[in-house]
């Protein structure tokens, strides 16, 4: 008869009701191993910040005492005016931004068509073996092939800052066909098929059907190929031939020798050309994480 009332309505509801109260206090529990990572991890990516942004408003004089973990006080802003004439920021910046815009643009375009004959067409050698040389071209760095680019770009006069913007979207192909291509296969192949009755054309799906569904995944790829871009020494500084139209990181190497002792100088162009890029990713980081998290399951 105990056995009977163990399983019965009653019993089995009180229980239910005692459950979620244990549960929650399971959730509850913190993971301190966990958190203590975290909480190590974050403080390797806040120290420094807070280091960059003290040093870039302390005097001469406060910067080379060897104590970088002081609070600037005085207040010295004039460390920006400095560097701000010493990098020629206005030009170094709009030839970054200028880059760096048109390597999101073409990444966008070229990467989402890639992806999408990809997808579409997977059943096709041709296309299954072009997605695996995309792949392959990931393990290929920039200082294996920089010769060969720097000779090319010279010969049809694209040793400028739009040659270097052509080739980081090269670059950036590969990675993001990838991530498009997962992207993509989770959309259903019906909503294209409905759209094919109804009489649209191949270049009509993917522009009113295709691409208002990739707004996750553009935003992910558009903000990696920004800050791949924008943060990108090498292929500037080997590609661009007139030192006028040097992007930010190269002009700021080229002006390093000027800065001396001046940590507060040099300390204000890092924060002045690191400000764009976590503003970007601080106000498009949740599409981010959105995107990548969508590719990665299949519906």
């Amino acid at each position: 008869m105990s056995a009977l009332d163990t399983r019965s309505p009653a019993t089995a509801a009180a229980r239910s009701l005692a459950d979620p109260p244990r549960r929650r206090r399971r959730l509850e529990r913190v993971n301190w191993p966990l958190t203590i990572i975290l909480a190590i991890a974050s403080l390797s990516v806040l120290v420094p910040l807070y280091v960059t942004v003290a040093m870039a408003f302390k005097t001469s004089a406060q910067a080379a005492d060897g104590n970088a973990l002081s609070l600037p006080l005085p207040f010295n802003p004039a460390s920006f005016v400095e560097a701000w004439q010493l990098t020629r920021f206005p030009v170094s910046f709009s030839v970054s931004l200028g880059v760096a815009a048109l390597t999101v643009v073409a990444t966008l375009l070229l990467s989402s068509f890639a992806s999408y004959a990809i997808v579409r067409n997977w059943h096709r050698r041709f296309f299954r073996w072009s997605f695996v040389y995309l792949l392959a071209a990931m393990f290929l760095p920039f200082p294996v092939v920089a010769l060969p680019q720097i000779k090319l770009t010279a010969m049809i006069s694209l040793d400028n800052p739009i040659g270097v913007a052509i080739l980081h979207a090269m670059f950036q192909l590969s990675f993001s066909v990838l991530l498009y291509s997962a992207f993509l296969r989770s959309i259903p192949i019906e909503l294209e098929e409905s759209a094919r009755i109804d009489g649209a054309s191949t270049w009509q799906i993917f522009w009113r059907v295709i691409l208002p569904l990739l707004g996750p995944m553009n935003a992910t790829v558009g903000i990696f190929a920004f800050l791949a871009s924008w943060n990108d020494f090498m292929m500037p500084s080997l590609i661009t031939a007139d030192p006028g139209l040097q992007t930010l990181p190269v002009v700021q190497n080229i002006f390093q020798s000027q800065f001396g002792t001046n940590y507060n100088v040099a300390f204000a162009s890092y924060l002045m050309a690191m400000a764009p890029t976590i503003v970007v990713y601080l106000f498009a980081q949740r599409w981010v994480i959105s995107g990548v998290t969508q590719g990665a399951v299949k519906s």
